[in-house]
């Protein structure tokens, strides 16, 4: 019999190595542990077991397989994230399946097509021409390549015709931000007589394209892929699917600005370099990045004194715990054109880079007179923005003691005015927390899940299981002790509440040595002492019933019962 995608996909690939391409994993024992990247923590409760093949939060309560996981940290649906493994894993899904060919998958069908085309492009005369430029700026074929650069043909309708030609509709091409549709209801093609740059998403699937202007200089120099179901600029940092594993290894991104900085960057050996392509820092980025590391080196122009998006966005990195360096470069020089003459320079400028608030420090300085009350005054309204937002309050405390002693005022006026300042994570554009609050689980679940946790750390303890337990038990906790009673195999509908017990109870068994038989009679004698009030409180409210009904039999026999009861929930506590 032959296995479904889905199962060759997981027979194939294995989940560590999968989670462990998008966060950073450390080992924990038999399993492996990281902060979650579905919400903020400081300290890790995020699980993924190599043995059961799935990942959990205990923090956030998120969890499941692989394809759960993907879905998750790439914001799609199924379909896409059975496509984006299936290319992982080397497994061929049957393009005819109408239910793989989502509108997300039919464009990005349409990217890559259009990628191929721009690429095609470069063999025509102009194009020819392009790759000389590019040569010239430094940007060998190898990179030509790897970074899938184009030329868009200076026609109207060339990339329309093309797509067109392929079944592609003139609307799904608008969608895409490909064409443009204007008042007379005729289309047109976006990007013309450009240099095209694709732009991937972390899994290396072309999302959208930015186009720079060559010879003409009577339009802007860049256009970019309009906001689409695929592309938010606000989401994506250019050359991240080529530098989160560098990332990850040296502990720390470079940050610049454009295109053809990450491509020499990574040319020349910076391969842990990304681009904010013609956006300021957003949450969203800083949230992937945070993925891969804390420490940020910005090789772009900082303007500390102006309130520029640049600014906004490092006080940002700055506000969520980021450590930040500033890569100071010669005046009017971007990492390109330093890279491109001489990359031992930037190496060393790297080397040398400054920390952000040693940067700040002497922009500062440099630009007033400390000596002045104005001075003073200007050199404050810089500074002490920048120490408020410092989350750390011992390295915080250590710049305002720099602060009052550079300036030459008493620490306790400094502390003063620093009360002051007001740093709303509104102000600075932070999101709301995205964590979604964990099912809340009634006492009777969570003592259920225990005893189950306990029993899979010690299969001893099923023995002493007896048949007027399982009275007190859900028929599911019912199910999953039977099931590991008589060594059977766990009913698929609860698998995956079986998977996250069973990765709860490996992790318990490495963090938490306390004696598991007192815990799990502990577990078994709450449920029973819960089960039993709750039914004493609908045994009262029937009896309440009874007696307003003047039935003085029934209301009788409720006493009785609510007696007997009361002798059981009695024995049950003294035990």
């Amino acid at each position: 019999m032959l296995s479904s995608p889905i199962d060759e996909i997981k027979n194939k690939l294995n989940i560590v190595e999968v989670v462990g391409s998008y966060i950073k994993l450390t080992k924990a024992g038999i399993n492996h542990r990281a902060l979650c990247p579905f919400h903020s923590e400081k300290k890790p409760s995020f699980f993924v077991s190599p043995t059961r093949q799935i990942w959990h939060c205990f923090g956030c309560g998120k969890g499941g397989d692989i394809f759960g996981f993907v879905k998750e940290i790439e914001g799609v649906e199924f379909g896409d994230a059975l496509r984006i493994l299936a290319q992982k894993a080397g497994v061929e899904l049957k393009r005819e399946s109408p239910k793989l060919r989502t509108e997300r998958q039919r464009l990005y069908e349409i990217c890559e097509l259009t990628t191929l085309f721009f690429e095609k492009q470069l063999e025509s005369k102009t194009g020819q021409e392009v790759k000389k430029y590019l040569i010239n700026r430094g940007i060998n074929q190898d990179s030509i390549v790897k970074w899938r650069l184009g030329w868009s043909p200076d026609s109207w309708q060339g990339l329309i015709d093309f797509l067109v030609s392929k079944g592609y509709q003139k609307q799904e091409l608008v969608k895409a931000g490909l064409a443009i549709r204007n008042e007379k209801g005729s289309y047109y093609d976006r990007f013309r007589a450009r240099i095209m740059f694709p732009v991937f998403n972390l899994s290396s699937q072309v999302v959208g394209f930015g186009g720079r202007i060559f010879k003409s200089e009577d339009t802007a120099k860049y256009m970019n892929t309009p906001a689409t179901l695929l592309y938010d600029k606000s989401r994506i940092l250019y050359g991240l699917d080529k530098s989160r594993v560098e990332i990850r290894k040296k502990d720390f991104c470079i940050l610049a600005e454009g295109y053809i900085d990450v491509i020499l960057g990574h040319q020349t050996g910076f391969e842990n370099m990304v681009a904010t392509s013609g956006t300021a820092l957003t949450p969203f980025q800083l949230k992937i990045l945070k993925r891969y590391s804390e420490n940020l080196f910005t090789a772009f122009d900082m303007d500390v004194a102006g309130d520029t998006a640049t600014k906004r966005g490092i006080d940002l990195a700055q506000a969520q715990g980021f450590n930040i360096k500033i890569v100071i470069l010669p005046e009017g020089k971007d990492p390109a054109d330093v890279i491109s003459e001489n990359p031992k320079e930037f190496k060393k400028f790297i080397e040398n880079a400054k920390a952000i608030l040693d940067f700040y420090f002497e922009n500062a300085f440099s630009k007033a007179d400390a000596k002045t009350p104005e001075g003073k005054k200007e050199i404050s309204k810089v500074l002490l923005p920048v120490i408020k937002r410092i989350p750390n309050k011992i390295e915080q405390s250590f710049w305002v003691q720099k602060l009052a002693r550079e300036l030459g005022v008493k620490e306790e006026i400094v502390d003063q005015e620093l009360k002051k300042i007001k740093t709303e994570k509104e102000s600075l554009g932070l999101e709301p927390e995205e964590m979604e609050k964990v099912p809340v689980k009634s006492r009777k679940e969570l003592l259920e899940e225990g005893l189950i946790v306990c029993a899979l750390r010690s299969k001893s303890l099923l023995d002493s299981v007896n048949e007027k337990d399982f009275e007190f038990l859900s028929s599911q906790a019912c199910q999953i002790i039977s099931c590991l009673r008589e060594k059977k195999e766990i009913p698929s509908e609860l698998s995956d509440i079986f998977d996250y017990l069973a990765l709860k109870a490996d992790i318990d068994k490495e963090e938490d040595e306390e004696d598991i038989e007192e815990e799990w009679l502990n577990c078994l004698k709450e449920i029973k002492s819960l089960v039993i009030k709750e039914k004493l409180d609908k045994i009262s409210q029937d009896i309440k019933t009874a007696e307003l009904d003047k039935d003085s039999e029934k209301s009788k026999k409720l006493i009785e019962e609510f007696s007997n009861l009361a002798k059981q929930l009695n024995e049950e506590e003294k035990s």
